[in-house]
């Protein structure tokens, strides 16, 4: 059988299990996607998987990231870290944050 066209890439269907609240940070596995509108529990939405998005950050001494820095999604924290381990991969930076700066700006990838 071949492979059949789905949709564009740049995001993906969700249904949750608990309400969502548009800009929160999903994982399911490996996928890391962000929500792109709030989503009702039990209807279905959607996750963006690709774009840049300002995630939230440490701003701990020691928590900047340089720009172009593979970054990973801390669940736990619900924080992006340049920390890949028991972390999952979210994407690349394209801005610096210093260490005082709440956020960090990603582009997406998987």
């Amino acid at each position: 059988m071949a492979a059949r066209y789905i949709q564009d890439d740049e995001s993906v269907d969700y249904t949750p299990g608990s309400n969502v609240t548009a800009g929160d940070v999903v994982v399911q596995g490996d996928l890391v996607g962000v929500a792109k509108l709030d989503i009702l529990a039990g209807r279905l939405g959607a996750l963006a998987v690709e774009g840049i998005f300002d995630f939230p950050k440490s701003t701990a001494g020691g928590s900047a990231i340089a720009v172009g820095t593979t970054v990973y999604w801390n669940a736990g924290a619900q924080q992006a870290t340049a920390t890949a381990t028991g972390n999952k991969l979210i994407g690349k930076t394209t801005k610096a944050a210093a260490d005082a700066d709440a956020t960090v700006r990603v582009r997406l990838f998987q």
